[in-house]
């Protein structure tokens, strides 16, 4: 029994241990903050130094210059809170912070994450309150506090057996230096540097200020013998499970709200104790903002507070000060984050006595996401590959239910005649003909609400749930989510009137047919997919477009003579992408300029370098190769040994290159197959 609790202890490592715990006097803290001055930070620099320190990463998107903040990947946490596709919000967000640590003003005013339901609010607020807890266990986060010891025999503490008392908001200890000399004081010790200067403001709380204030009278006024003799310094680690530095408020019913739980209330006990309710260690300083001092507190629905608490969020936002009840008021410095959702803030809006509270509220719109690739990793972090025990997620599966959930989000385009699905395509970063970036800068300027409406990822990983739940097949194809979608639908509590449910029901139909393209392209691709014959394709087509282009004659590669290029062979390829008869010359000029600027950067042209051309070469090999395979057998299931070889090298092609499954990629072979026996295939 002993070797095994032994094996457990030697896990712990007890250097951190004791880095953590340290303990020391004034004089110890006053050598810390010489060497380390941002041990002082306020807590809006310590949030926005948490947040820079995990890493920025700089990249362009439609000529335009953004940040993206590892923070926000929840690498720490494995990627659990992981936020996706939102960066320009996070930008903003990471802005007001760094205005705020600036002093600019923005410290001043409660930072309002306002959105629509399932869009992140609560996620974004978790994140910076577990961050915040990880980063003061770090030596870059470190912060610490102080404690009143030795005080028995001071009449400051009751018992005989009580020789101690915590600071109860866990302030920095520098405000143990009066406010009249502080700066002063600082100053001549030289403490701080270019980066981080030493600013501490504000007051004790009115229970150590009590302390201070009997001890100095009991010394005669000699500070330093206060200080000295009664004043230890620790280590201070957040903690939400225990209430230090972090502090979350939930509104309940109106009936039970009661403001002492944010400012704390008289302890009745500690009454009898010490004779009176205004001697203020008489007092639970346990309210949210008490116990947020020096990080941060989180508002859940922040709009849906009494106006009696809304009085202390005013304060606590602009004054950065509460009032604690029978007491003057009392310093914080906390960052205060609220969320909430469309309704209650057009309630705000309407409200005319709620003017104070819009004017001392930063509101960051945190918007659903439209960009299809970041969509589909939100559903990826609970049903990708590996994450489903017993199924396997057909490729395609998660990419269509975020398709749909995106279309729900997306503004009919007004301009540039193209359909809501382009629109989808170009917002990811596809390229599509005829557009370009400015292109996707107007359409999203042209919009007004995108984002704000639609569907929440919230519904699409319940469809998924139940769609894993009720079929059970060993594979979880995309028609089984789409058909869970559709009866999700008629059923779904959010969609307030017909034509909402008929246009999300018609989207499903939208979805379905490109799913179809999807497939049709995948199967094609497998059926063509002899590299060395699509090669041998592609340099006898680049011959005949650079001898059409220079006007020249090409050598046949069989019988050695000159002749005309090939006008036959390049229209076949080029119809298969629907290049007409009129733009033949202008897509064989853009070819060859396309080799020309890769030869200028020293690469080499290769057949599936240039998409376009890719998908043509692929369609008309497989439309050379297909009659060799008999679809119709595939959908009868009766075929001879030949065709049966054909196929398994297709579905072996299939599981090979895209990812699918025994099972899936025969259901998809066998649907498709249905299709092209029809003659539907479309280019």
């Amino acid at each position: 029994m002993g070797s095994m609790i032994e094996r457990i202890a030697s896990l712990q490592d007890y250097d951190q241990y004791r880095d953590l715990h340290w303990e020391g006097s004034f004089e110890d803290y006053l050598q810390i903050v010489q060497s380390r001055p941002e041990v002082t930070r306020n807590a809006f620099q310590r949030v926005y130094d948490m947040i820079v320190s995990a890493g920025v990463e700089e990249y362009v998107d439609n000529k335009k210059k953004l940040f993206r903040y590892n923070f926000f990947r929840d690498e720490h946490g494995g990627g659990r809170d992981a936020v996706f596709g939102l960066d320009i919000p996070l930008m903003r967000l990471v802005n007001v912070l760094k205005a705020a640590a600036e002093g600019y003003g923005p410290e001043r005013r409660v930072i309002l994450l306002h959105g629509p339901v399932g869009s992140s609010k609560s996620t974004i607020a978790r994140l910076i309150k577990k961050g915040i807890e990880d980063y003061s266990r770090t030596p870059e986060g470190a912060l610490y506090t102080y404690t009143w010891v030795d005080l028995e025999g001071t009449g400051m503490v009751s018992g005989k057996d009580e020789t101690t008392f915590a600071s109860p908001m866990n302030e920095e200890p520098l405000r143990l230096i009066p406010p009249e000399w502080r700066e002063r004081a600082i100053a001549q010790l030289g403490l701080g540097n270019d980066r981080h200067k030493v600013v501490v403001e504000g007051e004790l709380n009115p229970a150590c200020r009590f302390i201070f204030k009997h001890l100095l009278d009991r010394y005669a006024g000699d500070w330093g013998k206060v200080i000295a003799r009664h004043i230890r310094v620790r280590r201070l680690l957040l903690s939400e499970k225990d209430r230090v530095g972090i502090g979350t408020f939930q509104p309940k019913d109106e009936k039970n709200q009661d403001s002492t739980e944010l400012t704390g209330d008289v302890n009745y006990r500690k009454i009898a104790e010490y004779g009176s309710d205004s001697d203020p260690r008489a007092f639970n300083f346990d309210g949210e903002f008490n116990i947020a001092n020096r990080g941060i507190v989180e508002f859940v629905e922040v709009l849906k507070l009494d106006v009696a608490f809304l009085y202390d969020l005013l304060g606590a936002s602009q004054e950065h000060r509460i009032k604690p009840k029978k007491f003057a008021q009392t310093d914080i410095d906390e960052v205060i984050i609220g969320h909430t959702n469309e309704a209650e803030y057009k309630k705000l809006l309407a409200n005319e006595f709620m003017e104070a509270l819009r004017d001392r509220t930063i509101k960051i719109d945190i918007p659903y996401i439209t960009r299809l690739s970041e969509e589909v990793r939100i559903y990826a972090k609970s049903f990708g590959r590996g994450k489903v025990r017993g199924k396997h997620v057909a490729p395609h599966t998660l990419e269509v239910a975020a398709m749909w959930a995106l279309l729900t989000r997306l503004e009919d385009p007004k301009k540039h005649n193209i359909s809501l699905l382009q629109k989808l395509k170009l917002y990811d970063g596809k390229l599509l003909p005829g557009f370009t970036q400015d292109t996707v800068k107007e359409l999203r300027k042209d919009t007004k609400r995108e984002g704000m409406d639609g569907i929440s990822p919230r519904f699409v990983q319940d469809m998924l749930s139940n769609a894993l739940v009720r079929y059970e097949e060993p594979t979880l194809n995309p028609f089984m989510v789409m058909n869970e979608i559709e009866r999700g639908l008629k059923a779904h509590s959010l969609i307030t009137s017909d034509e909402q449910r008929k246009r999300y029901t018609d989207l499903i139909g939208v979805v379905r047919r490109e799913y179809e393209e999807i497939i049709k392209n995948e199967v094609q691709r497998a059926i063509s997919a002899d590299e060395s014959e699509i090669a041998k394709l592609a340099a006898n087509y680049v011959d005949n477009v650079r001898a059409h282009t220079l006007k020249e004659k090409v050598k046949n590669r069989y019988t050695g003579r000159d002749e005309e290029p090939d006008e036959r062979l390049m229209r076949s390829i080029e119809e298969k992408i629907e290049i007409a008869e009129s733009r033949k010359d202008d897509f064989r000029r853009e070819i060859m300029n396309f080799i020309g600027a890769l030869a200028l950067e020293g690469k080499k042209f290769s057949w599936n370098t240039n998409d376009r051309l890719r998908r043509a070469l692929e369609l008309k090999l497989f439309e050379d190769k297909k009659d060799t395979i008999k679809f119709t057998s595939i959908v009868s299931n009766v075929m001879d040994r030949e065709t049966q070889e054909k196929i398994d090298a297709v579905k072996t092609r299939l599981m090979r290159d895209f990812g699918y499954d025994e099972i899936s990629a025969q259901n998809v072979l066998e649907y498709v197959s249905s299709i092209f026996a029809r003659g539907d295939v479309k280019g």
